[in-house]
């Protein structure tokens, strides 16, 4: 399982990082995804939709339980290598649903990100600002204003971000490259942590090892949301990510550009990553289908 081996620590380590899941979680998704590999005789993160269902059968005799647990960890593994570039598709539609029901991704309202931002803007009012505000300034900024992955933002260049170009070119894992627009406010808040980072420094955020470590960030996100009232087990940087996601699709944004924004391979990624509410879709369905203007009573 050599390549195996190595997909599943990094999904491990963002799982950690990113979801903060507990030790057992983390166990029990090594497990499943390590049998998994076995059955697919070390060539998992490889295996096609035939593969997985192979797989599936061989979960004929467990419980429905089991199979939805399984499916989970797999579905949430391949969505990972996706998301990261480490292949173009996501197979997974072809794993078993025995539950019939999937859950929904963490979401965080208007007024929650609301309070997120009046807490960065009360450290960055107080006479004794410190350069840990500023930077958390342009952390938040760039997680909720352009939906960078942790990856992307922790290893973003010293000079990636400038005043007078309102994009980032940034290149994923995969090796492709994408440009991702930012506001004029994410520019002002990069503009003012970077004037406490040296102009020699390789990154934009650098650590004394390198640059800032997703855990790190990770427990920064977490910080925030407590000072501001929310429960920090809602709060992530992938959730910041989905956020932004979510309110583009709320405001109306198409899919396929929001793939492009993301830099989802495949657009089945985007729609794991993303939803709108219920009461949306009615209202949606209501105004904008032709049916909605007539009246059907008559």
């Amino acid at each position: 399982m050599s390549n195996d081996s190595a997909y599943i620590d990094r999904f491990l380590e963002m799982m950690a990082a990113e979801c903060g899941a507990s030790n057992n979680t983390l166990s029990a998704y090594r497990s499943d995804l390590e049998q998994a590999s076995s059955i697919a005789k070390g060539a998992l993160s490889d295996a096609d939709r035939s593969g997985l269902e192979n797989i599936a059968a061989a979960w004929s005799e467990l419980k429905n339980s089991s199979v939805s647990r399984k499916s989970s960890a797999l579905r949430r593994f391949f969505g990972f290598l996706s998301e990261e570039g480490f292949r173009e598709d996501d197979p997974s539609d072809a794993l078993p649903r025995p539950s019939g029901r999937r859950s929904l991704p963490k979401i965080l309202s208007h007024e929650e990100i609301s309070r997120l931002f009046e807490t960065i803007e009360t450290g960055l009012d107080s006479e004794k600002a410190e350069p840990k505000a500023a930077r958390l300034a342009a952390l938040v900024e760039l997680l909720y204003g352009s939906g960078l992955r942790a990856s992307e933002l922790v290893s973003l260049p010293r000079k990636s971000v400038t005043v007078d170009r309102p994009f980032l070119i940034i290149r994923g894992k995969g090796g492709k490259e994408r440009l991702v627009p930012i506001s004029e406010r994410a520019r002002q808040a990069v503009k003012r942590w970077a004037e406490f980072v040296k102009s020699d420094e390789k990154y934009l955020f650098p650590s004394r090892t390198g640059h800032l470590s997703r855990v790190r960030l990770f427990q920064i996100i977490k910080e925030l949301a407590a000072k501001s009232d929310i429960n920090p087990t809602k709060v992530s940087p992938h959730v910041l990510r989905h956020a932004f996601a979510t309110h583009l699709l709320e405001g109306g944004a198409d899919l396929r550009a929001l793939q492009t924004l993301l830099g989802h391979s495949d657009i089945s990624t985007t729609q794991i990553y993303t939803h709108v509410d219920s009461a949306r879709l009615v209202e949606l369905v209501n105004r904008r289908h032709p049916l909605g203007y007539q009246n059907l009573s008559r």
